[in-house]
Protein backbone atom coordinates (compact mmCIF):
# COMPACT_ATOMS: atom_id res chain seq x y z
CA UNK A 1 0.00 0.00 0.00
CA UNK A 2 1.59 3.11 -0.97
CA UNK A 3 -0.23 5.44 1.40
CA UNK A 4 -2.65 5.72 4.43
CA UNK A 5 -6.47 6.02 3.09
CA UNK A 6 -9.02 8.18 5.62
CA UNK A 7 -13.00 8.35 5.55
CA UNK A 8 -14.73 10.87 8.01
CA UNK A 9 -18.23 9.33 8.21
CA UNK A 10 -21.11 11.28 9.13
CA UNK A 11 -23.33 9.25 11.74
CA UNK A 12 -26.65 7.58 10.57
CA UNK A 13 -29.12 6.53 13.17
CA UNK A 14 -29.39 3.24 13.24
CA UNK A 15 -32.85 2.84 11.78
CA UNK A 16 -31.87 5.27 8.48
CA UNK A 17 -33.78 3.53 5.74
CA UNK A 18 -31.22 4.73 3.53
CA UNK A 19 -29.43 1.91 1.27
CA UNK A 20 -26.91 4.06 -0.57
CA UNK A 21 -25.13 5.99 2.06
CA UNK A 22 -21.96 7.21 -0.06
CA UNK A 23 -23.42 10.78 0.52
CA UNK A 24 -22.51 10.28 4.12
CA UNK A 25 -18.52 9.64 3.57
CA UNK A 26 -15.98 12.38 2.92
CA UNK A 27 -12.50 11.42 2.33
CA UNK A 28 -9.58 13.20 3.70
CA UNK A 29 -6.01 13.52 3.84
CA UNK A 30 -4.57 11.54 6.29
CA UNK A 31 -1.60 13.23 6.91
CA UNK A 32 -3.65 16.48 7.70
CA UNK A 33 -4.66 17.80 10.92
CA UNK A 34 -8.59 16.75 11.05
CA UNK A 35 -9.92 16.38 14.67
CA UNK A 36 -10.99 19.06 16.93
CA UNK A 37 -8.98 20.11 20.00
CA UNK A 38 -12.24 19.21 21.93
CA UNK A 39 -12.74 15.68 20.71
CA UNK A 40 -13.39 13.22 23.22
CA UNK A 41 -11.74 10.13 21.69
CA UNK A 42 -8.30 11.76 22.36
CA UNK A 43 -9.08 13.70 25.44
CA UNK A 44 -10.91 11.17 27.40
CA UNK A 45 -9.93 7.58 25.01
CA UNK A 46 -13.80 8.14 24.95
CA UNK A 47 -14.99 6.09 22.17
CA UNK A 48 -15.11 2.51 20.57
CA UNK A 49 -13.18 0.85 17.68
CA UNK A 50 -12.25 -2.48 15.49
CA UNK A 51 -9.58 -3.69 13.19
CA UNK A 52 -10.28 -5.32 10.38
CA UNK A 53 -7.64 -7.60 8.74
CA UNK A 54 -7.36 -7.27 4.68
CA UNK A 55 -6.27 -10.00 2.58
CA UNK A 56 -5.66 -9.70 -1.19
CA UNK A 57 -7.90 -6.55 -1.04
CA UNK A 58 -10.94 -8.44 1.12
CA UNK A 59 -11.72 -7.50 4.52
CA UNK A 60 -12.18 -10.42 6.76
CA UNK A 61 -15.00 -11.21 9.23
CA UNK A 62 -16.87 -7.47 8.47
CA UNK A 63 -19.84 -8.63 9.91
CA UNK A 64 -18.64 -10.05 13.18
CA UNK A 65 -16.48 -6.75 13.28
CA UNK A 66 -19.28 -4.95 12.94
CA UNK A 67 -21.56 -6.86 15.48
CA UNK A 68 -19.08 -6.66 18.11
CA UNK A 69 -18.78 -2.42 17.37
CA UNK A 70 -22.48 -2.27 17.78
CA UNK A 71 -21.65 -4.37 21.06
CA UNK A 72 -19.25 -2.42 22.17
CA UNK A 73 -21.61 0.89 21.45
CA UNK A 74 -24.40 -0.58 23.68
CA UNK A 75 -21.62 -1.04 26.71
CA UNK A 76 -20.74 2.19 26.23
CA UNK A 77 -23.88 4.33 25.97
CA UNK A 78 -22.84 5.32 22.09
CA UNK A 79 -25.78 5.78 19.50
CA UNK A 80 -25.88 2.32 17.99
CA UNK A 81 -24.19 2.66 14.68
CA UNK A 82 -26.23 1.98 11.59
CA UNK A 83 -24.23 -1.59 10.40
CA UNK A 84 -25.16 -0.70 6.81
CA UNK A 85 -23.43 2.62 6.29
CA UNK A 86 -20.38 1.03 8.17
CA UNK A 87 -20.09 -1.67 5.47
CA UNK A 88 -20.50 0.44 3.17
CA UNK A 89 -17.71 2.16 4.49
CA UNK A 90 -15.32 -0.81 4.84
CA UNK A 91 -15.95 -1.42 1.08
CA UNK A 92 -14.58 1.84 0.37
CA UNK A 93 -11.73 1.46 2.73
CA UNK A 94 -11.07 -1.95 1.47
CA UNK A 95 -11.05 -0.73 -2.49
CA UNK A 96 -8.14 1.47 -1.02
CA UNK A 97 -6.25 -1.75 -0.09
CA UNK A 98 -3.72 -3.48 -2.22
CA UNK A 99 -5.15 -6.19 -4.53
CA UNK A 100 -2.46 -8.54 -3.11
CA UNK A 101 -1.10 -9.03 0.16
CA UNK A 102 -2.51 -7.89 4.02
CA UNK A 103 -3.65 -4.62 5.04
CA UNK A 104 -5.76 -2.99 8.21
CA UNK A 105 -8.98 -1.11 8.22
CA UNK A 106 -10.01 0.46 11.32
CA UNK A 107 -13.25 1.86 12.64
CA UNK A 108 -13.27 4.52 14.82
CA UNK A 109 -16.65 6.00 16.55
CA UNK A 110 -16.21 8.55 19.29
CA UNK A 111 -18.61 10.52 21.53
CA UNK A 112 -17.54 13.48 19.49
CA UNK A 113 -16.19 16.99 20.22
CA UNK A 114 -17.06 18.90 23.55
CA UNK A 115 -19.82 21.30 23.03
CA UNK A 116 -19.80 19.84 19.66
CA UNK A 117 -20.87 17.37 17.19
CA UNK A 118 -21.75 14.24 18.10
CA UNK A 119 -20.80 11.72 17.44
CA UNK A 120 -17.45 11.39 15.13
CA UNK A 121 -16.63 8.77 13.33
CA UNK A 122 -13.58 8.17 10.59
CA UNK A 123 -12.58 5.06 8.92
CA UNK A 124 -8.95 4.19 7.92
CA UNK A 125 -7.29 1.66 5.84
CA UNK A 126 -3.26 0.98 5.64
CA UNK A 127 -0.94 -1.66 5.24
CA UNK A 128 -0.45 -4.47 7.91
CA UNK A 129 2.94 -5.01 9.79
CA UNK A 130 5.15 -8.39 8.21
CA UNK A 131 3.80 -10.67 11.14
CA UNK A 132 5.27 -13.89 9.31
CA UNK A 133 8.22 -14.09 11.85
CA UNK A 134 5.86 -14.32 14.53
CA UNK A 135 3.41 -16.48 13.04
CA UNK A 136 6.16 -18.84 12.11
CA UNK A 137 8.51 -18.74 15.02
CA UNK A 138 6.26 -17.92 18.43
CA UNK A 139 5.96 -15.41 20.97
CA UNK A 140 7.01 -16.03 24.81
CA UNK A 141 4.28 -14.67 26.92
CA UNK A 142 4.03 -13.92 30.88
CA UNK A 143 1.12 -13.89 32.93
CA UNK A 144 0.04 -10.19 34.65
CA UNK A 145 -2.68 -9.69 37.08
CA UNK A 146 -5.44 -7.66 35.71
CA UNK A 147 -5.89 -5.88 39.31
CA UNK A 148 -9.57 -7.50 39.48
CA UNK A 149 -11.56 -10.79 40.15
CA UNK A 150 -13.01 -12.41 37.30
CA UNK A 151 -16.65 -11.52 38.83
CA UNK A 152 -15.92 -7.87 38.87
CA UNK A 153 -17.33 -7.54 35.54
CA UNK A 154 -21.46 -8.46 36.36
CA UNK A 155 -20.46 -6.07 40.05
CA UNK A 156 -19.10 -2.84 37.93
CA UNK A 157 -20.65 -2.91 34.47
CA UNK A 158 -19.50 0.96 34.48
CA UNK A 159 -15.68 -0.34 34.20
CA UNK A 160 -16.71 -1.33 30.24
CA UNK A 161 -14.83 -4.46 30.51
CA UNK A 162 -15.64 -6.37 27.46
CA UNK A 163 -15.78 -3.53 25.07
CA UNK A 164 -13.38 -2.77 22.46
CA UNK A 165 -12.55 1.15 23.71
CA UNK A 166 -9.80 3.51 22.58
CA UNK A 167 -8.83 3.37 25.69
CA UNK A 168 -5.69 1.48 25.32
CA UNK A 169 -3.25 2.36 27.59
CA UNK A 170 -3.19 -0.25 30.31
CA UNK A 171 -2.74 -2.64 27.28
CA UNK A 172 -0.07 -0.98 25.93
CA UNK A 173 1.57 -0.77 29.53
CA UNK A 174 1.37 -4.63 29.40
CA UNK A 175 2.94 -5.34 26.83
CA UNK A 176 5.85 -2.77 27.82
CA UNK A 177 6.00 -4.84 30.84
CA UNK A 178 6.09 -8.02 29.22
CA UNK A 179 8.95 -6.90 27.79
CA UNK A 180 11.13 -5.73 30.65
CA UNK A 181 10.43 -9.76 32.05
CA UNK A 182 11.71 -10.48 28.49
CA UNK A 183 9.13 -11.94 26.50
CA UNK A 184 7.15 -10.34 24.17
CA UNK A 185 3.33 -10.34 24.83
CA UNK A 186 1.45 -10.75 28.19
CA UNK A 187 -1.18 -13.14 29.18
CA UNK A 188 -3.70 -11.11 31.57
CA UNK A 189 -5.08 -13.50 34.60
CA UNK A 190 -7.71 -12.13 36.92
CA UNK A 191 -6.87 -11.74 41.01
CA UNK A 192 -8.54 -14.66 42.27
CA UNK A 193 -6.05 -16.45 39.25
CA UNK A 194 -8.28 -17.10 36.38
CA UNK A 195 -7.33 -16.65 33.11
CA UNK A 196 -8.34 -13.95 30.71
CA UNK A 197 -6.70 -12.55 27.55
CA UNK A 198 -4.05 -10.88 26.21
CA UNK A 199 -3.52 -7.35 25.08
CA UNK A 200 -4.70 -7.04 22.58
CA UNK A 201 -5.23 -11.00 21.47
CA UNK A 202 -7.43 -13.87 22.29
CA UNK A 203 -5.59 -16.93 23.66
CA UNK A 204 -6.32 -20.36 22.98
CA UNK A 205 -5.06 -23.74 24.39
CA UNK A 206 -4.87 -27.15 23.27
CA UNK A 207 -5.31 -29.42 26.06
CA UNK A 208 -4.96 -33.19 24.91
CA UNK A 209 -7.43 -33.33 21.63
CA UNK A 210 -9.55 -29.91 22.84
CA UNK A 211 -9.28 -26.43 22.07
CA UNK A 212 -10.16 -24.53 25.00
CA UNK A 213 -10.31 -20.62 25.44
CA UNK A 214 -11.69 -18.49 28.22
CA UNK A 215 -15.28 -18.37 28.73
CA UNK A 216 -15.85 -14.73 27.66
CA UNK A 217 -17.03 -13.43 31.18
CA UNK A 218 -14.84 -11.99 33.31
CA UNK A 219 -14.12 -8.88 31.25
CA UNK A 220 -12.82 -10.37 27.97
CA UNK A 221 -13.63 -9.08 24.57
CA UNK A 222 -14.90 -11.95 22.47
CA UNK A 223 -12.64 -12.36 19.33
CA UNK A 224 -14.00 -12.58 16.33
CA UNK A 225 -10.43 -14.39 15.01
CA UNK A 226 -11.24 -16.86 18.05
CA UNK A 227 -14.82 -17.43 17.08
CA UNK A 228 -14.03 -17.90 13.15
CA UNK A 229 -11.57 -20.32 13.77
CA UNK A 230 -13.55 -22.24 16.39
CA UNK A 231 -16.30 -22.74 13.79
CA UNK A 232 -13.52 -23.80 11.36
CA UNK A 233 -12.06 -26.27 13.83
CA UNK A 234 -15.84 -27.96 14.97
CA UNK A 235 -16.16 -28.34 10.91
CA UNK A 236 -13.25 -30.40 10.70
CA UNK A 237 -14.59 -32.50 13.73
CA UNK A 238 -12.40 -30.97 16.17
CA UNK A 239 -13.37 -30.84 20.25
CA UNK A 240 -13.42 -26.92 21.51
CA UNK A 241 -14.39 -25.21 24.66
CA UNK A 242 -15.56 -21.89 26.19
CA UNK A 243 -14.24 -22.61 29.88
CA UNK A 244 -13.28 -20.87 33.21
CA UNK A 245 -9.59 -21.87 33.20
CA UNK A 246 -7.35 -21.13 36.70
CA UNK A 247 -4.03 -20.18 35.85
CA UNK A 248 -2.44 -23.55 36.82
CA UNK A 249 -4.45 -24.73 33.61
CA UNK A 250 -1.12 -22.83 31.50
CA UNK A 251 0.88 -25.77 33.03
CA UNK A 252 -1.15 -28.27 31.49
CA UNK A 253 -1.33 -27.26 27.97
CA UNK A 254 0.46 -29.19 25.13
CA UNK A 255 -0.02 -25.75 22.98
CA UNK A 256 -1.12 -22.54 22.90
CA UNK A 257 -1.76 -19.68 20.53
CA UNK A 258 -2.52 -15.62 20.48
CA UNK A 259 -5.10 -14.51 17.87
CA UNK A 260 -6.47 -11.93 16.58
CA UNK A 261 -7.29 -10.15 13.38
CA UNK A 262 -4.15 -9.06 11.82
CA UNK A 263 -1.25 -10.99 13.34
CA UNK A 264 -3.31 -14.12 12.73
CA UNK A 265 -2.40 -16.69 14.91
CA UNK A 266 0.87 -16.86 17.10
CA UNK A 267 2.37 -20.26 18.33
CA UNK A 268 3.32 -19.40 22.06
CA UNK A 269 6.78 -20.53 23.13
CA UNK A 270 6.80 -20.24 26.73
CA UNK A 271 4.62 -18.90 29.40
CA UNK A 272 6.19 -17.33 32.45
CA UNK A 273 9.62 -19.13 30.69
CA UNK A 274 7.93 -22.49 31.18
CA UNK A 275 9.14 -23.39 27.60
CA UNK A 276 5.74 -24.69 25.89
CA UNK A 277 5.86 -27.02 22.60
CA UNK A 278 4.92 -25.24 19.45
CA UNK A 279 2.82 -27.08 16.88
CA UNK A 280 4.25 -26.58 13.68
CA UNK A 281 1.01 -28.17 11.93
CA UNK A 282 -1.86 -27.16 13.80
CA UNK A 283 -0.53 -23.27 13.16
CA UNK A 284 0.54 -23.66 9.83
CA UNK A 285 -3.11 -25.11 9.23
CA UNK A 286 -4.52 -22.24 11.36
CA UNK A 287 -2.96 -19.31 9.17
CA UNK A 288 -4.08 -20.74 5.77
CA UNK A 289 -7.96 -20.80 7.11
CA UNK A 290 -7.26 -16.88 8.56
CA UNK A 291 -5.65 -15.95 5.42
CA UNK A 292 -8.26 -17.05 3.21
CA UNK A 293 -11.42 -14.99 2.27
CA UNK A 294 -14.11 -15.02 5.13
CA UNK A 295 -17.02 -13.11 5.55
Amino acid sequence: MTRRFALVIEPAASDDPRSDFAGTFREIDPAAPALSVGEFSTQRGDGIFESIGVVDGHPQETQAHLDRLAHSAGICDLPAPHLEQWRQAVRVAASHCPPEGEGVIKLILSRGVEHGPAPTAWVTAAGAPDNAAVRQHGVRVVTLDRGYGIDTPARAPWLLLGAKTLSYAVNMAAIREAKRRGADDAIFVSSDGFVLEAPTASLILRIGDRYVTPAPNGGILHGTTQLSLFEHLAAGGAATAYETIPVAALAEADAAWLVSSVRLAAPLTAIDDAELSVDVEATASFNRYLLSPRD
